[in-house]
């Protein structure tokens, strides 16, 4: 693992760093295969959005510095990039300081593949979401802890990843990722209104959908629609399908995640 600060590589991260003391800030994990970015504009568009409606000032060339820097020491840049930006060292209190936002690029090395569909069993979690302020919806901020206890609930059913939903009763994502369901032959994937992410990786499969002119309704899921699942898949910026093949013990039918995964061409991703 490498960590890069403003362009500069760094070892420790300052003690009054507000993303440590408030969550202040914003991130986006990406993959990166054969030096390639993937979705890179997508994750661009996510991280000045955040920006925006947090008033966070970053310079986001920062990423590129340190990704030029990465690539100098690197033969192959291959595995998982997470960029953080934080509001940086502040005083005590909520008060915003003036100076601008840091930019950290954390750089994980692992052994990448082509993608292909990845067969899970999964369920739906208990632990629901609350409703985000509306300024929030959608952002992926660095305040995570509804994550960390619904990634609990999932590993102690065994699962890799689960059906999230809200304090209303509607289906939302995944622990970790979006999710597309197949009800009564159609796919649907959960609008996002009041609470979830706004991923990267959903963006793309909604717009090939489109393009390759396979309807998806964007819609609420009541969680009482949970027996009339066919299919259902959880996608994100490191993987374009998760496949449920048991959903609470329940087995689904494996060739319409193939037909889809081949149709769409998600085996790359740009």
């Amino acid at each position: 693992m490498q960590c890069y600060k403003n362009g500069q590589l760094i070892d420790s991260i300052p003690l009054l760093d507000r993303a440590f003391h408030y969550g202040d800030g914003c991130f986006t994990t990406a993959r990166i295969f054969h030096g390639i970015w993937e979705l890179k504009e997508l994750h661009f568009a996510r991280l000045q959005l955040a920006c925006k409606n947090l008033s966070l000032e970053a310079d986001l060339s920062l990423i590129e510095s340190s990704l030029q820097h990465l690539a100098q020491q690197n033969v192959h840049l291959n595995g998982t990039l997470k960029v953080v930006i934080s509001r940086g060292i502040g005083e005590r209190g909520y008060s915003l300081p003036l100076h601008a936002a840091d930019v950290y690029v954390w750089y994980y090395p692992r052994a990448t593949q082509v993608f292909q569909p990845e067969w899970i069993e999964s369920g739906m979690l208990h632990h629901a979401l609350g409703l985000n302020m509306p300024h929030l919806v959608g952002l992926k901020t660095l305040n995570r802890l509804e994550q960390v206890l619904l990634k609990q609930e999932a590993d102690q059913h065994g699962w890799l990843e689960a059906l999230v939903s809200d304090v209303q009763g509607y289906i939302v994502e995944g622990v970790s990722s979006n999710c597309f369901i197949r009800i009564n032959d159609r796919w649907i994937t959960p609008e996002l209104r009041y609470n979830g992410v706004h991923g990267v990786m959903r963006a793309r499969i909604l717009s090939r959908m489109q393009q390759y002119q396979i309807e998806c309704e964007q819609r609420c899921i009541d969680i009482n629609e949970i027996g009339r699942i066919q299919n259902l898949f959880f996608c994100n910026a490191l993987h374009p399908m998760k496949a449920v093949v048991r959903f609470n013990d329940r087995a689904l039918e494996q060739q319409p995640y193939l037909d889809l995964f081949e149709t769409l061409k998600l085996s790359q991703i740009d």
